[in-house]
């Protein structure tokens, strides 16, 4: 996902428009990108980018397939999406045209609301995010993916409370968690990215079960990051998605 700035900017006395990396999504309908309420702002355009592995331009040639852009029409926001606590931190991008179904741009499946995340294993997470987390890191040229482990919220409650946050620290419901003992994870550049797990009972399908939020660094050992609940939000989304004369049943199993 990209955005551009506006024309009248203080910080850009050029009036041109440079596209910006912002952070990632996913598709969950042709014509909507699911993806994290903190990363979008209403005096900014966006454009969506799908099917590329790399963000460098130079290697976009060496794709297997051609990449798609789409311009934002409209975004919708949780309204009760906190910008300081980041409760609720979910939005969608409603595309001007649709994305085409190709070998690599496809919508992911959404959990049922009453499917709350509970712990799960062999769940993928992945993005562009930074290397280290801070000014010395640098955004990946290649997109990561990492196999990651969704854990019981309270058991993330209790990590997170060995933290800077305190004992006192309690975690939102509409957050879940995931951790790897190898240390990874999301970093900075990561907000919105999918974690997506197994779909049981049926082979090599996966659905999403968070998005990217927040985190306590990249990388600690013991440390997970915290994920929107995607089963928390379906109902939002779902009026969301009719709100805009869609069908939900595209991202239902």
């Amino acid at each position: 996902m990209r955005r551009d700035k506006p024309d009248d900017d203080d910080d850009n006395p050029s009036g041109k428009t440079p596209a910006t990396y912002l952070g990632s999504g996913s598709l969950i309908h042709p014509s909507v990108v699911l993806t994290a309420g903190h990363l979008v702002f209403n005096n900014w355009s966006y454009k969506v980018r799908a099917g590329i592995t790399s963000l460098h331009e130079n290697y976009l040639g060496n794709e297997l397939y051609p990449h798609q852009d789409r311009n934002v029409k409209n975004i919708t926001v949780n309204k009760e999406f906190d910008k300081n606590t980041l409760f609720f931190d979910v939005a969608l991008l409603f595309l001007e045209s649709p994305m085409t179904m190709a070998p690599n741009v496809g919508v992911v499946c959404l959990p049922s609301q009453s499917d709350y995340s509970s712990a799960r294993s062999n769940c993928i997470g992945s993005g562009w995010g930074k290397d280290k987390f801070g000014k010395r890191g640098k955004y990946r040229t290649r997109m990561k993916k990492f196999n990651l482990t969704l854990i019981d919220h309270n058991k993330c409650q209790e990590q997170l409370q060995q933290t800077r946050l305190g004992l006192f620290f309690e975690l939102h419901p509409t957050f879940t968690c995931a951790d790897d003992s190898s240390a990874k994870d999301g970093c900075q550049g990561d907000g919105g990215s999918p974690l997506v797990c197994p779909i049981a009972g049926e082979n090599m399908r996966y659905q999403q079960r968070g998005i990217v939020s927040w985190g306590i660094g990249c990388g600690n050992t013991g440390v997970p990051t915290v994920y929107v609940d995607v089963a928390r939000v379906r109902a939002w989304i779902d009026g969301a998605v009719v709100a805009e004369g869609l069908d939900p049943q595209v991202y239902t199993p």
